[in-house]
């Protein structure tokens, strides 16, 4: 068994990789968002969860309904930017941080710019689509107003299992 990434990362060459919010923060937003990717695979969806949490709180929780909203937007990430800003009472999400379950796309990466997060755990990297490192980085794009500190592979042993456990069975329809 390959171990669990630890938050933040003791790898990293960076004193702010942590964004200022404490690990049990991050672990308890993954959580959330792994339960929403469980929920959604359930719902036929495929299983990405996205949280946004403050220093002390998750503020919004969300997976992937794409196929339930017939909604080519509706992606884990966007719900809860918007759930977030609602409660926040505005967009600007400075002092927010996002964890997901997959590796954010394009879409998804520019909303988080936009919303100038200020980190971005997640747990599996997308080599076919990702936009946080993997095929791009728009998250760190030094020509963008804004940046995030981003940290991949949290709990990615957890969230692959559920990626692979979703499409294992629909690969085999084909």
């Amino acid at each position: 068994m390959v171990p669990q990434r630890v938050w933040p990362p003791s790898d990293s060459d960076s004193p702010d990789d942590s964004a200022g919010f404490t690990p049990e923060i991050v672990d308890r937003a993954m959580g959330a968002a792994l339960d929403a990717a469980r929920r959604a695979a359930h719902a036929g969806d495929v299983p990405v969860g996205a949280a946004v949490f403050t220093r002390d709180a998750v503020v919004a929780v969300a997976g992937n309904t794409r196929e339930q909203h017939s909604d080519p937007t509706a992606h884990a990430e966007i719900t809860a930017l918007r759930e977030a800003a609602a409660t926040a009472g505005g967009w600007r999400l400075e002092d927010c941080g996002m964890a997901v379950t997959l590796e954010p796309c394009p879409m998804c990466a520019g909303a988080l710019v936009n919303a100038r997060l200020r980190l971005l755990v997640y747990a599996t990297s997308d080599p076919k689509a990702g936009a946080a490192g993997s095929l791009y980085n728009i998250c760190q794009d030094r020509r963008l107003n804004h940046r995030l500190v981003v940290s991949p592979g949290f709990r990615e042993e957890e969230a692959a299992r559920l990626l692979s456990s979703f499409f294992l069975p629909r690969r085999g329809r084909r």
